[in-house]
């Protein structure tokens, strides 16, 4: 059987997906607050985002925003824009969006947010394939992800203007390519990864043969939990929000509030939550009805009668979007702020205390915490709302399934660094660490199994821009990787490449070439712990 016909399996499609001359939009089912439609549920997978539309059906469109503006977004999670470095945010999207880049300045001029485009490096927008050209055409009119676009990259800027955007672009939404995209940003080093679109489980058709594209170890990757309240309104779980890889992410309806934070957020009646199909349960998951993996682990805003001001050309204009697509990037976002670019869903287990916890609401009638918001862990908002702040203070990222406090960074030399030939790297680790190892352009140079972590660049490194990696492993084989970008201005004689402890450098006796530092880390690790078994046997 052809790859594609397996993905195709993994899916069912809906009745609008097949609709032969669908509108514009699909117009939500009456509810609570104005009228809003689908601007993107026309084919296999869909997108999340939902616009308010006038009371005789048309997109509502403004002259100047309306909705939550980023200072809204960032008073409501706690948000301190003041961050060190650049990280990067990877949005995965479908078609092509040749307004990306002037509706984008739009967005960011409006609010007095730094400048955010291709020329001056923080913008890249690539294929699915992670290269800048050919870029997929603009999708139909009838099934229009520039808006989910234009919500997703306006989310990440409200949540942290001084990250880098990755838009990966998806040739279309009816095959592979929106899987095949989240390798592409995995591979260009993104730190988050946002995926605000999904389709539901298929009983007769495991995950399984798609889970690996969402199995990056030191990528935090994110996405929307569904726009059809519980279970899908009956079609079933959304993924990928129930991957055992990805962090899913429900929706809140997210108002101004006289008390505490000055927010209050109950959860969204359409946000989406469920137990997956066949996806195991993790040792971490609270108590529930779900004999596979639940989500949500996390939410925010999603609720379009509290949405959030969006520009988009094809709105057109100004115009607020909801759905848990606005939900994801902004998480992922706060997550690549607040230096947990490294997190999993066993750390959101573990982080409890970094979130608001969102007690009333729910999506459905299912008589349970499935889809009802309680204190504690629920379905339709996981353990909450990130408070950034909160977030920020705590450590460790738990990558490759959960570290229990397991985290590493650099701190020699900085981001960006301009840096001479044999540069040092510093790194500090916490956590049950066994290994930390230094990696530049995904290659394992060298390895240190005590502190203090005090690397050299080899002396081979080649003038240019190079990415150099830290990771870190614990004996249970989980990995968290950090990262960071230099510019090496000097070319040395060249040398062997070798570790400042005297490890060999990564060769194809270790089995690198072209295998992610994390893998090579792991590996290592692995055979130094069947070594101890071995003599502890004799």
């Amino acid at each position: 059987m052809s790859v594609l016909r397996i993905l195709c399996s993994v899916f069912v499609l809906t009745a609008s997906s097949l609709a032969a001359a669908a509108p514009r939009f699909t117009l939500d089912p009456p509810h609570a607050g104005p009228p809003t439609g689908s601007v993107c549920g026309n084919g296999r997978l869909r997108c999340l985002a939902h616009v308010v539309l006038t009371p005789d059906g048309q997109i509502s469109a403004n002259v100047n925003p309306a909705g939550l503006v980023p200072a809204d977004i960032q008073s409501a999670y706690n948000i301190d824009t003041n961050i060190s470095g650049a990280p990067t945010v990877a949005i995965v999207d479908a078609f092509g969006y040749a307004n990306l880049e002037s509706d984008l300045a739009t967005y960011r001029s409006q609010f007095g947010l730094p400048p955010c485009t291709r020329s001056n490096g923080c913008l890249t927008i690539v294929n699915q394939n992670g290269q800048p050209s050919p870029l997929p055409d603009d999708p139909p009119a009838n099934d229009d992800w520039t808006i989910e676009t234009a919500l997703d990259i306006d989310m990440v800027s409200a949540a942290c203007p001084r990250c880098k955007i990755l838009v990966v672009q998806a040739d279309d939404n009816q095959g592979d390519g929106l899987f095949f995209a989240n390798d592409a940003a995995a591979s260009l080093h993104a730190t988050t990864v946002s995926n605000s679109w999904g389709g539901s489980e298929n009983p007769s058709s495991p995950v399984s043969a798609v889970e690996g594209h969402f199995d990056h170890p030191g990528i935090a990757i994110f996405a929307s939990g569904g726009d059809s309240g519980y279970d899908n309104a009956g079609v079933g779980p959304n993924y990928p929000a129930t991957s055992a890889y990805v962090i899913g992410v429900g929706g809140t309806r997210l108002a101004r509030s006289s008390a505490g934070r000055g927010w209050s957020e109950t959860a969204w009646s359409k946000g989406g939550s469920g137990c997956s199909l066949s996806v195991p349960k993790p040792s971490f998951q609270p108590p529930s009805p779900c004999a596979f993996r639940a989500s949500a682990d996390v939410a925010a805003v999603g609720d379009p009668a509290t949405g959030v001001a969006v520009y988009a050309t094809n709105g057109p204009g100004w115009i607020v979007v909801g759905g848990t697509s606005a939900a994801s990037p902004i998480v992922a976002a706060i997550f690549a702020a607040t230096d947990h670019g490294n997190a999993t869903p066993a750390f959101v287990a573990q982080s409890t205390s970094a979130y608001y916890d969102v007690t009333s609401g729910s999506n459905g009638s299912c008589g349970s915490i499935l889809c009802t918001a309680g204190v504690g862990w629920d379905g339709p908002t996981g353990y909450g709302t990130p408070n950034a702040s909160a977030l920020a203070g705590t450590s460790g990222g738990g990558g490759g399934g959960g570290g229990g406090g397991l985290g590493v960074k650099i701190t020699t030399p900085a981001d960006n660094a301009h840096v001479n030939a044999e540069f040092p790297i510093v790194a500090t680790a916490s956590g049950p660490t066994v290994a930390v190892g230094l990696g530049i352009d995904g290659k394992l140079v060298s390895t240190l199994t005590a502190p203090p972590y005090v690397f050299h660049a080899p002396p081979s490194l080649s003038t240019g821009a190079h990415t150099v990696q830290v990771a870190v492993a614990d004996a249970n084989q989980n990995v968290v990787v950090t990262e960071i970008h230099v510019v090496v201005e000097d070319l040395p004689p060249p040398d062997d490449l070798s570790g400042s402890d005297g490890t060999a450098a990564c060769s194809t006796s270790h089995g690198a070439d072209g295998v992610p530092l994390a893998l090579v880390l792991v590996g290592l690790v692995a055979r130094r712990r069947r070594r101890a078994n071995r003599d502890r046997a004799r």
